[in-house]
């Protein structure tokens, strides 16, 4: 039985489609993020699995029945959102409790859900503050503890973490991963973020204008993105995209890179030159060695960035942009030619007119 399922879900605002068509199933104990762009639909995906909003067609199935029409407190979720939204007025404790107050929980039980809970968030030592005493981070693990303590079928997380800055967004996220390792919950997550994308789901959704264009495993979805829009969402440095054009097997892109062996689908026995894209992740590219006989591309160096663990070199071949990541002690200086040699079985292969892999 899944956890969740989405069949066919649309949803319209007058002649505006934001969602197109969306399924999905979600098994119990899985972690799917929904990854995109700003306006891509999935926080109003979120919104309808929630009940916050209701779709124009399709039906939302949680656990073994369909929750279409019903009302949020009745679909056995719990949300955190990208606020905070804790009540000033109250202290930790019942901040954390207080949707289980106001289900009559009884006190004891209540208690001890609170500061098991509390525990596992290591908070247990702020039980008695107010959230104007708390820091960012306290205040989203308090948000985040007001979700647990209700053992709820389904959690949603509308980009929690985006408020917090980087250091604190590294300790959240690696507490979410955690708590999930943990307890196995069925967690629904929605970022722009492709790190937090990467390191907590067990699946990605890729959504493009309210569409789902992938869902894979974190490792599918880097190694062998389905479309080009995918490869150059996921990666950071983005992946390299070069204009190419092949008809004899080979690839030839404007600048240096030819004679590159390419997969027998594309190789056109009638001879016919078809557009692609070439893909390359910035880790692929290396400084060729003096004398080296593998594949490489020339390109000139415009701008060298230094981020600590890697060196970032901007190129540009023909009139095309080329991002290497090296070693942070590799040579390379502005207005250099350089050649950075790959591995032919790095390369990504898209179809130019569809943007799909080919």
């Amino acid at each position: 039985m899944s956890a969740l399922e989405l069949v066919n879900i649309r949803k319209r605002y007058g002649n505006v489609e934001t969602l197109k068509g969306i399924d999905l199933s979600l098994a119990s104990g899985e972690f799917l993020v929904l990854l995109g762009s700003s306006g891509c639909g999935k926080s109003t995906l979120l919104n309808i699995i929630a009940g916050l909003a209701e779709a124009t067609e399709g039906d939302v199935r949680i656990g073994d029945r369909s929750v279409t029409g019903v009302h949020p407190k009745n679909r056995d979720i719990a949300m955190v959102f990208q606020s905070y939204a804790l009540y000033p007025n109250m202290s930790v404790a019942r901040n954390i409790g207080f949707g289980l107050e106001m289900r009559h929980v009884p006190a004891a039980e209540r208690t001890q859900a609170v500061e098991k809970t509390a525990k596992m968030l290591q908070i247990e030592n702020l039980l008695a503050r107010k959230p104007s005493e708390l820091s960012g981070g306290q205040r989203q693990r308090v948000a985040i503890g007001r979700a647990l303590v209700r053992d709820p079928q389904i959690f949603l997380f509308d980009e929690p973490l985006s408020n917090l800055d980087a250091k604190l967004r590294m300790e959240t996220r690696t507490e979410l991963k955690r708590l999930h390792q943990m307890l196995g919950t069925t967690i629904v997550y929605v970022t722009h973020d492709q790190i937090e994308a990467m390191t907590l789901a067990t699946r990605i959704a890729v959504m493009r204008d309210g569409q789902i264009e992938q869902l894979a495993t974190p490792d599918e979805i880097y190694n062998r993105p389905a479309t080009r829009y995918v490869a150059s969402f996921v990666g950071s440095p983005p992946m390299n995209m070069l204009d190419a054009t092949v008809g004899d097997g080979t690839a030839h892109i404007a600048g240096s890179l030819s004679g590159v062996p390419l997969p027998s689908p594309l190789q056109d026995s009638a001879g016919r030159v078809r557009e692609i894209i070439v893909g390359i992740r910035p880790e692929s590219l290396a400084l060729a060695a003096a004398g080296d006989s593998g594949l490489t591309i020339e390109a000139k160096v415009e701008v060298v960035e230094l981020t600590g663990p890697e060196l970032v070199v901007t190129s540009m071949i023909g009139g095309q942009r080329l991002t290497a990541s090296l070693p942070p002690r590799s040579q390379v200086a502005v207005g250099s030619t350089q050649h950075f040699s790959f591995d032919a079985t790095a390369l990504h292969i898209f179809d130019k007119a569809t943007g799909k892999r080919i």
